[in-house]
């Protein structure tokens, strides 16, 4: 007998491979938060289409991308157990390729990082050091169901929105846009939260805390709709003390969609997760660009 061919390991991996394991589908969040900031500056997007272009480049593709490749990697036998059909469990990104293409992504977003000047260059060194203490031992955050979410949304929303405001602004933004883009990014603890339902089992099974995982999706979905809910209501206090109460009934009005759409999540939290994450999630980031032109409109950066 012969043995098959395409039973023998790749020495390279797949193109599609390669594109799957840097997760075009998680980009949105980041490049939609630092398009907020920008807007939230009050500078015209018009006036630096360079910067707005690249700094979405940035945060999306080249960073989000270089985190995700990280975190397939140090997830590779989590993901064996909960998807094995991912390019690194499955083979199709064999050997070593998955941890070089992440090494290579991050040293190419300090580069570009650098691009933006200081602020820029500052930020992209927090968001890289953030994406390797989220998924690599020794820190390995996502172990914990309270800082690993936590800090993916701060990375997610607070940072590339800090960034952006600050690029456009050409200085450290305000306190209002500095307070709001916090907000968003603590509020998305609970989306975070939200994910962490499709890796349940993987995640008992190898040590993973997540809130699902020590509290049971029923608690930890609770929980993740009140992380998501209060920090809005912080929202709407801070546009209603800059007078742009218009913007905050917008707010509101996106705040009672997103509890209608709880009221369904709440009652099959693990079936409904993936629902919600299409859904509440589209409500959740209206907001953020309301808000970013609530802070624009008031002059909240100088």
């Amino acid at each position: 007998m012969s043995v098959s061919l395409s039973l023998q390991p790749r020495r390279y991996p797949e193109p599609a491979a390669l594109l799957r394991l840097i997760k075009p589908v998680t980009w949105f969040p980041p490049m939609w938060a630092y398009l907020c900031g920008a807007v939230s500056s009050g500078a015209a997007l018009w006036s630096e289409p360079f910067l707005v272009l690249l700094g979405i480049v940035l945060a999306g593709p080249i960073v989000c991308g270089m985190s995700q490749a990280a975190n397939d990697w140090c997830d590779r036998h989590v993901d064996a157990i909960n998807e094995p059909d991912r390019p690194i469990p499955s083979g199709r990104v064999p050997g070593r390729w998955g941890l070089w293409v992440a090494l290579a992504m991050s040293a190419l977003s300090l580069g570009v990082g650098a691009l933006l000047g200081l602020w820029g260059f500052l930020a992209t060194c927090a968001g890289v050091a953030a994406a390797w203490a989220y998924s690599a031992e020794p820190l390995r955050l996502k172990r914990s169901g309270w800082w690993g979410p936590g800090l993916v949304g701060l990375s997610y929303e607070t940072l590339p929105w800090f960034t952006g405001a600050a690029i456009l602004a050409q200085g450290l933004p305000s306190g209002p846009v500095i307070l709001v883009a916090l907000l968003y990014g603590i509020g998305a603890h609970g989306i975070m939260t939200l994910n962490d339902f499709k890796a349940l089992e993987g995640d008992r099974q190898t040590g993973v805390n997540s809130l699902p995982v020590i509290l049971g999706p029923e608690r930890a979905a609770r929980v993740a709709c009140w992380a998501m809910i209060v920090p809005q209501l912080g929202v709407i206090a801070v546009l209603l003390a800059l007078g742009a109460a218009w913007h905050a009934g917008a707010v509101g009005v996106v705040i009672l969609a997103q509890l209608a759409a709880m009221r369904v999540l709440l009652r099959d939290p693990k079936g409904k997760a993936p629902w919600y994450n299409g859904t509440g999630i589209v409500l959740y980031v209206s907001g953020m660009m309301i808000s970013a032109f609530a802070l624009a409109g008031t002059g909240a950066t100088p």
